[in-house]
């Protein structure tokens, strides 16, 4: 049973990683660091308590709230022909105190 329980473990893990795509590192995001503040590049079709799940799983944190937002895309010029940026979907997690995640890190 030992090892059903692993696979389903893995399983679950391999799926937050399809919800939690990358963090967004921009000035913005380092003020809310000062906040305990979080931000993530999300699915499109995450909801909150998925995105709450996975950081919660794959971090070891306690998440207090989410907050979601779609950035919607520009329209760009790229060689004199217009070019559109794709939507983006992003979270705000907000941490408990004495909580943190540290991306530099490698495990």
């Amino acid at each position: 049973m030992a090892t059903k329980k692993k696979t389903e473990n893995v399983k679950t893990a391999e799926w937050m990683y399809t919800i939690i795509r990358r963090p967004v590192v921009t000035e913005k995001s380092a003020r809310g660091a000062e906040r305990n503040e979080v931000t993530f590049e999300v699915s499109k079709t995450a909801t909150k308590p998925e995105i709450r799940a996975a950081v919660e799983t794959l971090f070891g944190v306690k998440v207090l709230g989410v907050n979601t937002l779609v950035q919607k895309g520009k329209t760009k010029l790229f060689r004199g022909k217009r070019a559109f940026r794709s939507d983006m979907k992003k979270a705000i997690v907000k941490l408990a105190d004495g909580q943190a995640i540290d991306f530099g890190q490698v495990k």
